[in-house]
């Protein structure tokens, strides 16, 4: 019986393939990254030389801001009632609306490639205006109130739930949808039956994700007029009450953290 032994191997063989040295794009990357990054300093004229030299020019107010007036969070509790309805109402009607843009926007749901790709344009657009630019212009349309929050923050969740869903819907499994046009359904009833149940706990997970940002962001859009707790931090602001100001600050950090770890519990539950 005769046995073969395995051909040895020489350190030439046995030596690691050496590193790729970068590329010239790479370092042509880099060096056009660094060179608009100067360019933007020296265009605003940047520099950390009043961090240092007048840093103790604002000091009464980080004083005051250790000094919160814990009763004056009591005494705004209708506006923070009213921030909280701003965003549950928002969040509601602008998911609802988002999922009904995102099946719009997929290719899987909308077979037409110039509707959905148009859908898509629109949805970029909406998208491209930040939350405070929908509250400037809904107050501007519907005046100062919560009304304007509300629409504002609708127009808002419709870029984010439409955007991610229809990412979800474009990866959805195929083999349902394969099925449901084999038994000659139409377009609403396969994306009823196919592709809506593959997406719920996406969606469900995007909408508890918008409601998070629906919190923070109904504080932003009250500085420009849309209500809650936004129009009464700006009265503050303008009194320079800052104590008023931090205790503001402390309770939007507790409701956040609030809402933020409930919203975590239940997607973990849903997923």
């Amino acid at each position: 019986m005769t046995s073969t032994a395995a051909p040895t191997r020489g350190p030439e063989a046995s030596a690691r393939p050496r590193k790729p040295a970068p590329s010239w794009a790479l370092w042509a990357g880099i060096i056009a990254a660094a060179a608009v990054t100067v360019w933007s300093a020296l265009g605003i004229e940047f520099t950390l030389v009043p961090f240092f030299t007048d840093a103790t020019r604002g000091w009464f107010v980080i004083q005051e801001f250790f000094a919160p007036n814990w009763g004056f969070i009591f005494q705004v509790g209708n506006a923070w009632l009213e921030t909280l309805s701003i965003a549950v109402l928002a969040s509601l009607i602008g998911c609802l609306l988002g999922l009904i843009a995102a099946m719009m926007a997929s290719k899987v749901t909308l077979a037409n490639p110039v509707a959905h790709q148009a859908v898509k344009w629109v949805l970029s657009v909406i998208r491209s205006i930040p939350d405070i630019g929908w509250a400037f212009l809904m107050v501007a349309f519907v005046g100062v109130g919560s009304l304007a929050g509300i629409l504002a923050l609708v127009m808002f969740n419709i870029g984010i739930i439409a955007k991610l869903t229809s990412e979800s819907i474009d990866a959805v499994d195929p083999g349902p949808i394969e099925a449901a046009d084999a038994s000659g359904a139409n377009g609403l009833q396969r994306a009823r039956w196919s592709v809506y149940p593959q997406v719920l706990p996406n969606f469900l997970s995007y909408s508890l994700y918008v409601f998070e940002l629906n919190i923070r962001a109904s504080i932003v859009i009250g500085l420009a007029g849309a209500g809650g707790i936004g129009n009464v931090l700006l009265v503050q602001l303008g009194r320079f009450a800052w104590e008023n100001v931090s205790a503001i600050f402390i309770a939007t950090f507790v409701v956040v953290l609030a809402v933020d770890l409930a919203s975590q519990a239940i997607r973990r539950r849903i997923a």
